[in-house]
C-alpha cells in the first residue's frame, strides 16, 4: 500500500519519501499562503523576490539577477518590465560598458518593498507559531545548505 505525503500525494511503497517530494511539498505550501497575501497587494511572489534582491541598492545586471533568484531570463525580463511599467525599479546604464545594463529600485519600489516584506514577515510569524521551533531549525539550516552550495 503507498504511503502518502501530506494531503493525498502517493509515494512508492519502496523506499522512503524522497528529499526532492518533501521539499517541493514544503516550498509549495509555504509559497502558496505567501503568494495569496502577496496577490491582495497586487504582487506576485517572484516580484518580491526580485524587489528583495533589489534592496540593496547596488544595482544588478539582468545575469545576475537571473542567476541568483533561479528565475530563467526570459521570466526575469517580463517580470523586470511589469516593474518599471509600474515604476518600482529602473534600468541604467551599468559602469562604462554602453552594452550592460544595470536593474535598481526606485524609491516608489522601495516603499512598497517595506510594505510587503511586513506582510511576508506576518507570514512567516504564523508558520512559526504553527510549527514552533522547527521552522526556525529548516530555516537555518536550509540556510546553512544554500550557502554552502
Amino acid at each position: 500500500m503507498a504511503g502518502t505525503v501530506g494531503e493525498g500525494a502517493p509515494t512508492s511503497t519502496a523506499s522512503a519519501v524522497s528529499l526532492v517530494e518533501l521539499l517541493t511539498v514544503a516550498q509549495r505550501r509555504v509559497a502558496r499562503g505567501l503568494a495569496q497575501a502577496l496577490a491582495e497587494e497586487g504582487c506576485t511572489l517572484d516580484q518580491w523576490r526580485v524587489m528583495r534582491a533589489l534592496a540593496d541598492g547596488q544595482g544588478h545586471l539582468m545575469g545576475e539577477l537571473a542567476e541568483a533568484l533561479q528565475i530563467p531570463q526570459p521570466t526575469l525580463t517580463r517580470l523586470m518590465d511589469g516593474l518599471v511599467d509600474s515604476s518600482q525599479v529602473y534600468r541604467r546604464q551599468a559602469g562604462g560598458d554602453r552594452r550592460k545594463v544595470a536593474v535598481h529600485l526606485s524609491r516608489k519600489g522601495q516603499a512598497r518593498l517595506v510594505r510587503l516584506d511586513a506582510l511576508v514577515q506576518a507570514h512567516e510569524a504564523a508558520l512559526t507559531a504553527r510549527g514552533g521551533d522547527a521552522w526556525q531549525v529548516v530555516r537555518r539550516e536550509l540556510d546553512g545548505l544554500v550557502r554552502a552550495d
